[in-house]
């Protein structure tokens, strides 16, 4: 798997929306962005807050779209054009509905599953070909609920969870930058205290 380049964090500008679950992938950027100590600035020309980060000697762009998840395909696509940067060589952070608050899961490619900036950016680019962390924040159990779901905040626990789940997945960061996005599924998807898988067997997404 390629090295990656970009890390790309959905969620929607302004401080109604900061601590909805569809912000989960800004969660995970404002945290990483913490742990190197960077510093965000507003790009108009990508429609996004950026940073530019080194992690295991890898240097690193950190993007936050600020068009809303809805048009997230606008500012990836602008990134990946005007830094040279191939989709392979991108991971996109997002909330994750079918996953109960607390899992995280790494994958490559596939489908938009009907998260809206998955959906906006693999129009973009014209194909869902770049890596995911898919961040757990559970269902509501009605498909008419979805919205308001996504848009509220979650309780106590549920935040926790979904934190956790933040920072396990900063644990394994450095291997899927480095390119080793199996041996970080391995370890991520594997649960705490759980054997790990041996060598060679591929962990599902």
């Amino acid at each position: 798997m390629a090295a990656l380049r970009l890390i790309v964090g959905f969620g929607n500008p302004g401080a109604e929306y900061a601590r909805t679950r569809h912000n989960a992938g800004f969660w995970f950027l404002d945290a990483l962005g913490e742990s190197l100590g960077a510093r965000f600035g507003v790009d108009g020309k990508l429609h996004a807050e950026t940073a530019k980060v080194d992690l295991g000697g890898q240097s690193l762009w950190l993007l936050k779209p600020t068009t809303f998840m809805n048009r997230s395909g606008q500012s990836v696509s602008a990134a990946l054009r005007y830094f040279k940067i191939d989709p392979t060589e991108m991971l996109v952070a997002h909330d994750e509905l079918d996953l109960p608050p607390g899992a995280a899961r790494l994958k490559f490619d596939g489908g938009h599953g009907g998260q809206n900036g998955l959906r906006d950016t693999i129009a973009a680019l014209g194909g869902g070909g770049f890596q995911r962390l898919r961040l757990g924040i559970g269902h509501p159990g009605d498909k008419h609920e979805v919205t308001n779901w996504v848009l509220g905040r979650p309780g106590r626990d549920d935040e926790t969870a979904i934190r956790d789940a933040i920072a396990r997945s900063l644990q394994v960061l450095p291997q899927v930058v480095a390119g080793d996005l199996n041996g970080a599924m391995k370890l991520l998807h594997t649960p705490p205290g759980a054997a790990r898988p041996s060598t060679g067997t591929r962990t599902p997404s």
